[in-house]
């Protein structure tokens, strides 16, 4: 009787109903789409903020001093400004966090080509790739760390000494010198452009300090504080060497994200606000209309309560179909804001649906309050038809 008479109530009322269905499945299909965004947002940001490269950098504590006046230049080989690859790389993989994307030791040179000086990075090319993940490739990506023949160019290398993949070049430090297949050439946009990269044991081997390396450069995924608190992790383990994150990376990915949040948490309460009026402005008129039966049923021995309860579900019904409708709406419309916000698909979260039903009833419920009123209906008055 109890579902037959619900039933009713909603076939009755459908056309006032419908616009605060309509209300309630916008609001559910945006609030599912902005807690799916919530939820994923540290992976988007993350991703995002990736683009910029390291965002932490292991170094020598002690800056090397400058060089005296008239004094020769010294060469790499005496630089105080190197570390020994096997402690510092040895440290890292015993602290090896699931949030470390990738880390490249890098040794720099000034080397020459054909009598012309050139920066030289030796480093894990495999690495490195995933800290640059911008860089643009003409050619074949250089993917194994054993690679001693062959090496990558920056575009303004290339194009100085007339290169493209598949060339040959020699590079001399001192006297030593080893002979490069052009593998590639990069386009990174910026001072990369104007280096030649090796795998590392190629520049040890040519500056004569195998083992040595000058800094690490790393890619840690999180927050600012989890970025922090993994680099004071590494600094009590390196304790002869400097670790600090790259602030400005760092701190701004922290305050978007905060900042994004703090938008996603606004939006949320403003539409569930707007969609509570909509559905007390609905029930209002509900509830003048509803007068007459509602004093029917006072005076065929219907208890209040139970009254109540039947247009209290009716409420609860139209709450749970919207927030179910929205949130399959709200799936779609994340999709459309992650491939139009950060160039990939939101990953839908099924969690969400209940929070979202659950929401959009209490919202429903709220709005119902004016249906109070009919408790004060007095059956003799509707009988009379006053």
């Amino acid at each position: 009787m109890f579902a037959r008479l619900l039933w009713q109530l909603l076939r009755a009322s459908r056309g006032r109903l419908a616009v605060a269905l309509i209300a309630v499945i916008s609001s559910a299909a945006v609030i599912s789409a902005l807690l799916n965004l919530d939820f994923d947002i540290d992976r988007k940001l993350t991703q995002e903020f990736r683009m910029l490269g390291a965002n932490v950098v292991i170094a020598p504590r002690q800056a090397a001093q400058p060089a005296e006046p008239g004094a020769a230049t010294p060469t790499l080989s005496a630089s105080p400004s190197l570390m020994d690859s096997s402690v510092v790389l040895g440290e890292l993989e015993r602290n090896h966090t699931a949030n470390l994307i990738a880390a490249a030791p890098y040794l720099y040179m000034v080397a020459r080509t054909t009598n012309t000086p050139v920066v030289v990075a030796g480093t894990w090319l495999d690495q490195a790739s995933k800290l640059a993940p911008t860089w643009k490739l003409d050619g074949n990506w250089i993917t194994s760390r054993a690679e001693k023949t062959r090496c990558l160019v920056g575009r303004n290398v290339a194009q100085q000494f007339h290169l493209a993949p598949g060339a040959q070049l020699e590079l001399s430090y001192l006297d030593r010198s080893v002979r490069l297949g052009v593998a590639g050439v990069v386009d990174a946009g910026g001072a990369d452009d104007n280096q030649i990269f090796v795998n590392l044991p190629v520049a040890q081997g040519l500056a004569g300090i195998d083992g040595q390396i000058e800094i690490v450069q790393l890619s840690v995924s999180g927050t600012a504080t989890s970025i922090s608190e993994y680099s004071a992790q590494l600094s009590k383990a390196l304790r002869g060497y400097d670790v600090r994150p790259i602030r400005q990376v760092t701190e701004a990915e922290g305050q978007l994200l905060h900042r994004t949040r703090l938008l996603i948490t606004s939006m949320v309460i403003l539409i569930l606000a707007l969609t509570a009026l909509c559905v007390l402005a609905t029930m209002a008129a509900l509830a003048m209309e509803r007068r007459e039966d509602v004093g029917l049923m006072k005076a065929l021995g219907g208890s209040m309560l139970r009254i109540l309860g039947l247009f209290l579900a009716e409420v609860a019904v139209l709450g749970a179909a919207g927030g179910l409708a929205g949130c399959v709406a709200g799936f779609a419309l994340s999709r459309w804001i992650g491939g139009r916000v950060f160039g990939t698909s939101i990953t839908p979260r099924w969690e969400i649906v209940p929070l979202t039903v659950a929401l959009m009833v209490a919202v429903a419920l709220t709005g119902a309050l004016p249906l109070r009123r009919l408790g004060n209906v007095k059956p003799a008055v509707i009988l009379r038809g006053e």
